[in-house]
């Protein structure tokens, strides 16, 4: 069962990191320090970072503690689909007990399964209501994280997501606000998209979402032109 997440920590935490010269170099500092903290802070946790989207445009990871937060991110970069992104996407806490029985991201859960990871919590970095990407704890054991653990990490969010609006909008390129408001509005598409399937099958929203990735795969097409799709009328959910 997760214990109370220690405010004195959080607190000393986020103090450091605003006492640090938000110069380019010092981000992946910022961040890392973040990123310990919450892993120190949560009882159980083999690993913990942050996504967010690159200069590019292009989801990534900053300040995993571990590889193994690395690599299960590379996974759900690359196939489209895990708690984070459903976090980052829906704008709320996600909480898996065990990934090896959850089946909303079958093949994330297929993909990571060589590596030592049983239970997920996530949580969505919002700053003046744009999500900016997603916070991540992961854990070796399965059901390590108690049902209030979501709302705990967004202990952490709540600042982080401020300290990184502040780092994207005054260092990285211009660039990275056109690509986050593309991302932005990709976002509020397949929200938008996850309402009508709730309506239409009544099911809650992570199952709305399951089905609207279900139907981008099948398709060969991205999650936000299924959204786009299915909002203007076309077949976009079979089952």
């Amino acid at each position: 069962m997760a214990k109370k997440l220690p405010l004195d920590e959080l607190s000393s935490a986020i103090g450091r990191i605003r006492r640090l010269l938000l110069t380019e170099e010092k981000v992946d500092a910022a961040v890392e320090q973040l990123a310990r903290a919450i892993k120190d802070s949560v009882p159980g946790t083999i690993g913990a970072g942050v996504s967010i989207l690159d200069s590019r445009g292009r989801r990534t990871s900053y300040g995993a503690t571990d590889r193994v937060v690395e690599q299960a991110d590379a996974l759900q970069y690359e196939l489209g689909e895990g708690p984070c992104l459903t976090a980052w996407a829906a704008e709320e806490p996600i909480l898996v007990d065990d990934v090896r029985t959850d089946e909303r991201w079958p093949r994330w859960s297929a993909a990571v399964e060589q590596l030592p990871i049983r239970s997920v919590v996530s949580a969505p970095l919002v700053a003046d209501k744009e999500s900016l990407g997603a916070l991540k704890v992961y854990a070796a054991l399965p059901s390590v994280y108690s049902p209030a653990a979501p709302r705990l990490l967004e202990l952490f969010a709540a600042p982080a997501a401020t300290l990184l609006a502040h780092i994207q909008s005054s260092e990285l390129p211009l660039q990275i606000s056109a690509n986050l408001q593309a991302a932005l509005e990709k976002r509020d598409l397949v929200n938008r998209a996850c309402g009508i399937l709730m309506q239409r099958h009544g099911i809650g929203q992570e199952r709305a979402m399951s089905k609207l990735m279900d139907q981008a795969r099948r398709s060969r097409t991205t999650l936000a032109q299924a959204g786009s799709d299915l909002i203007a009328g076309m077949p976009a959910d079979q089952g």
